[in-house]
């Protein structure tokens, strides 16, 4: 690393204009004793806080689809599957790699590793965030953002919040690109844009603001060289790890008919509306602070709209609106509500984080309490997939529940886990464009293919009444005409035994 990328120069934003001194509101000059103590201080506390707010995600096996679709890919990868052949996922691959990873270490039949790196995930966002605040802001700020970041961070349907899937992941990646660009460290900013891209590809979006910042530097070309270098190689290097025309394909080109909402546009937002209001009522705390201070004076803190507006963008992209989409804005909204409070009186901070603690109290109650019906159906499917089949029987379950394959511990019959694939069902899409003709180009051929080679030994249609029910597709029809006869009904799921 070049000697002026180890420099530590001053913030690239300035601090709050109008900002009121107060004792903790300028960077600390105290005592050896005290700046020691502070950050073993906050480690411990923001760690604290970290295990309480990620308590519901212990209470479950898992907590959302995407979960089980990682166990799923990582069981697969560990048999010998190839990622973007026989391994097919929407997503970059450092997340199928670090499920494999954990399972390969701690063995596959449980994500509990999974949620204590998550909890180790929010926590280090959290300590990213309180060190920004306090290289710009003081002591104080430190503290603030950090604890309103992880108030904020199960600020939406535990479903969303609790898992430990991409955004999890992604957000620490997001954090130190901000750190690292505050430091003109562009090298290291760079990687740590590509870690988040490889999260998910909407990480990406953090490219924005630290461009920004590396312009406001006075960039150099050695720099932007630099940022490029970090940014650009270890992508490449993933998609040589795999197939670059596969990883190509499932990360970027591949998703038109996904990201379209045609037909599902009431559905699309009714589900927008919902998240951004409970993403509201948890920065109920700090969204007053926010527009008093854009009421009476500039923040000063560009690169943090910038970094919220990216995000508020990659939130939109593909028009899902999942609510773990939303965990995005989360960083970015802790810091802006951290500048704000710095130009205002002592009172407003404890009032914003006061009401910040009592949102995250409900929503804490909400993971302790919420009902998982669709985990309890899965279940109940597994048990009798288990039962009706042995251990080295393929399965095909004709769902959009994934974790199904791994809580039965079945080889799934095919790279397509979820029908969505096969019918562009995915993202909940319950318009007219469900059917053969929307599916990912070319997966039926290679679906034909994959039981031309194998038939499964058992095939369970969990569609339950949703548009992508067997009757409304030709091949999978013929498909169970040809050799299946039924055998049972579960919860509305009836499983396909193969003849013979």
């Amino acid at each position: 690393m070049p000697a002026e990328q180890r420099s530590d120069p001053p913030p690239t934003t300035p601090t709050l204009p109008h900002q009121r001194v107060r004792g903790d509101a300028r960077p600390v000059r105290a005592r050896t004793g005290r700046r020691t103590a502070y950050w073993p201080r906050l480690v411990i506390a923001l760690t604290l806080l970290a295990c309480v707010t990620r308590i519901p995600s212990f209470r479950l096996k898992l907590w959302n689809p995407d979960e089980g679709y990682l166990a799923v890919q990582a069981r697969m990868l560990a048999d010998g599957g190839a990622l973007y052949e026989t391994v097919v996922d929407r997503k970059p691959p450092l997340l199928p790699w670090l499920y494999e990873a954990a399972f390969a270490a701690f063995g596959d039949d449980s994500l509990l590793p999974l949620k204590v790196l998550a909890v180790l995930a929010h926590l280090a966002t959290a300590l990213l965030l309180a060190s920004l605040a306090r290289r710009r802001w003081g002591d104080g700020a430190g503290r603030t953002a950090g604890v309103l970041y992880l108030f904020l961070s199960i600020g939406l349907n535990p479903e969303d919040t609790q898992a430990a899937t991409f955004e999890v992941f992604m957000l620490p990646a997001t954090a130190a690109a901000i750190w690292l660009a505050d430091r003109r460290r562009w090298a290291w900013c760079g990687l740590a844009v590509a870690t988040a891209f490889l999260a998910k590809q909407t990480g990406g979006a953090v490219l924005l603001p630290v461009l920004w910042m590396l312009w406001r530097s006075g960039a150099r070309r050695a720099d932007v060289l630099w940022l490029a270098a970090g940014a650009v190689l270890p992508v490449l290097a993933a998609a040589f790890a795999t197939d670059p025309r596969g990883f190509l394909f499932w990360t970027v080109t591949g998703s038109g008919a996904y990201a379209s909402f045609t037909g599902s546009e009431l559905h699309v937002l009714s589900r927008a509306l919902t998240n951004t209001a409970l993403l509201a009522v948890a920065c109920a705390g700090l969204i007053p602070a926010v527009l008093r201070v854009l009421r009476i004076a500039r923040t000063g803190a560009a690169d943090l709209w910038l970094w919220l507006g990216a995000s508020a963008v990659a939130v939109c992209v593909g028009f899902h609106f999942f609510g773990h989409y939303y965990l995005q804005l989360v960083p970015a909204l802790a810091l802006l509500g951290t500048a704000a409070l710095q130009s205002l009186p002592r009172e407003w901070t404890s009032a914003t984080l006061s009401t910040s603690a009592l949102a995250c109290a409900l929503f804490l109650a909400w993971g302790l309490l919420a009902p998982r019906p669709d985990l309890a159906h899965a279940e109940r499917l597994a048990s009798a997939i288990g039962r009706a089949t042995d251990p080295d029987d393929r399965v095909l379950v004709w769902g959009m529940h994934p974790e199904t394959y791994w809580l039965a511990d079945r080889t799934p019959a095919t790279r397509y886990l979820t029908a969505g694939f096969l019918t562009n069902y995915s993202g909940g899409r319950n318009g007219p464009q469900v059917g053969e003709k929307y599916a990912v180009k070319g997966a039926w051929d290679v679906f034909r293919t994959e039981m031309a080679e194998n038939l499964p030994d058992l095939i369970v249609d969990d569609s339950r009444g949703k548009p992508y029910t067997p009757d409304a597709l030709p091949t999978l029809r013929a498909l169970l005409a040809a050799g299946y006869e039924r055998t049972a009904v579960v919860e509305g799921a009836i499983i396909y035994r193969r003849v013979g």
